[in-house]
């Protein structure tokens, strides 16, 4: 199954805690490079949500974000420092004029240190924020497939056309040879000379060869096997394809530089064409 480089998900929940909202996004890339922004309450699960896209990705340049938006009642939260207050009071005590008034709450709340947002433990949200990226990776995953079967689709299709190609290309070559034998027979008879029958023979035995592309198509034919094997494996081929991509362009540009006339000149570009449309797409595959 192929599976392409470029995809996105998000996926968002909403708990006692706020809000959490992973995104998830990729193009292609040589290699597996992993970009992870998390806020800032759930950097502790970084080493956990870097080992499980290792785990399932091989390549592709991967951005993963996390945003956090704190519910009311968490960010409202807030933490009284005792020690620190009773100090200011006893400290209060230790100055107190006959004539003033003693500290009141109020104040001590209001002296810098005192009075600050309760830590809480974020624990929970850490398990909550793994299990949704869980979610978030699975449909990540599934739209890489969807594209991959796209793909593996339309390369199905190209493999189907440049075999017709290759079919036309073998039945036009004995045609295109005995074209060539009649030219150059007709050009002798116009000439009205004597000529030398070996000699001749050598001269159509050397067009032929010239003109032989079996060997090219017997390969085209070989790749065009290995391709469809290719995409029945369940693991990333991308490299592969691309590799074997190379070699069908080989094979076109020998049979171009082979043609002679407007039909096989006309075919090879077609088939260049196919193999281009083929090579654009490898290079979205994982």
């Amino acid at each position: 199954m192929l599976k392409s480089m470029t995809a996105f998900s998000r996926k968002e929940s909403v708990n006692d805690w706020g809000a959490l909202v992973w995104e998830m996004r990729s193009v292609n890339h040589r290699y597996l490079d992993v970009s992870l922004r998390l806020a800032d309450e759930l950097r502790l699960i970084e080493p956990q949500v870097r080992d499980k896209l290792t785990s399932k990705l091989s390549r592709g340049k991967v951005e993963v974000s996390l945003r956090f938006k704190p519910s009311q009642k968490i960010s409202s939260q807030i933490a009284v420092n005792e020690a620190l207050a009773a100090q200011v009071v006893e400290a209060a005590k230790s100055i107190q004029l006959s004539d003033s008034q003693p500290m009141s709450a109020l104040e001590v709340l209001r002296w810098p240190g005192v009075v600050g947002q309760a830590e809480a433990d974020f624990g929970p949200l850490q398990q909550l924020a793994l299990e949704l990226f869980d979610i978030t990776l699975a449909d990540y995953i599934e739209t890489r497939e969807r594209e991959g079967d796209k793909t593996a689709k339309m390369l199905t299709d190209r493999c189907d056309a440049i075999d017709k190609i290759v079919e036309q290309v073998r039945v036009l070559r004995p045609v295109l040879i005995e074209r060539q034998h009649a030219k150059l027979i007709a050009k002798i008879e116009e000439l009205n000379v004597e000529h030398d029958t070996g000699r001749l023979e050598q001269e159509l035995v050397y067009i032929a060869q010239r003109l032989d592309v079996e060997e090219e198509l017997d390969r085209l034919t070989a790749h065009l096997s290995e391709l469809r094997d290719i995409l029945k494996r369940n693991e990333p081929v991308g490299r592969r394809l691309d590799f074997l991509v190379q070699e069908f362009n080989r094979e076109a540009n020998t049979l171009s530089s082979k043609s002679s006339d407007a039909e096989t000149t006309a075919l090879s570009v077609d088939l260049k064409v196919m193999i281009e449309q083929m090579r654009e797409q490898v290079q979205n595959i994982e």
